[in-house]
């Protein structure tokens, strides 16, 4: 998210590996969107294979499941975010409305208060 001249942007690790960022939180919409890795992936512009690694890492990461899928093609396949995964994202998504709250603070604005509009051009010596 941009603020000005702030931009925030919150990861969430998992020993070295991202365990919520906001790629993964989008995904997640869109997974709750779509009712499907494969229509979800095809929505963001990314390959299914990326993708379902991608829920395979936050399925890992986390304490409980984020996503369940169910196989068959039937009426019943596709994937769907469990109860943890809703909440999960719910949270994530009230860190990052906290995060972009920091562009209001005093700090920020002392700081803002000193940025140049563009950086000067290098010397030339």
């Amino acid at each position: 998210m941009r603020i000005g001249p702030l931009k925030v942007k919150a990861q969430l690790y998992c020993g070295e590996e991202i365990a919520m960022g906001p790629g993964k939180a989008d995904l997640l919409d869109a997974i709750r969107a779509a009712g499907s890795i494969s229509r979800a992936a095809r929505a963001m512009g990314m390959s299914y294979r990326r993708t379902w690694m991608l829920v395979d890492g936050m399925n890992r990461c986390w304490a409980e499941r984020v996503v369940e899928t169910t196989a068959g093609g039937g009426k019943r396949s596709g994937a769907r975010l469990t109860a943890f995964g809703e909440r999960l994202l719910a949270l994530y998504r009230a860190l990052e409305a906290d995060l972009a709250r920091a562009g209001e603070s005093d700090a920020f604005a002392a700081l803002a208060a000193h940025l140049r509009k563009t950086p000067q051009a290098p010397d030339a010596r």
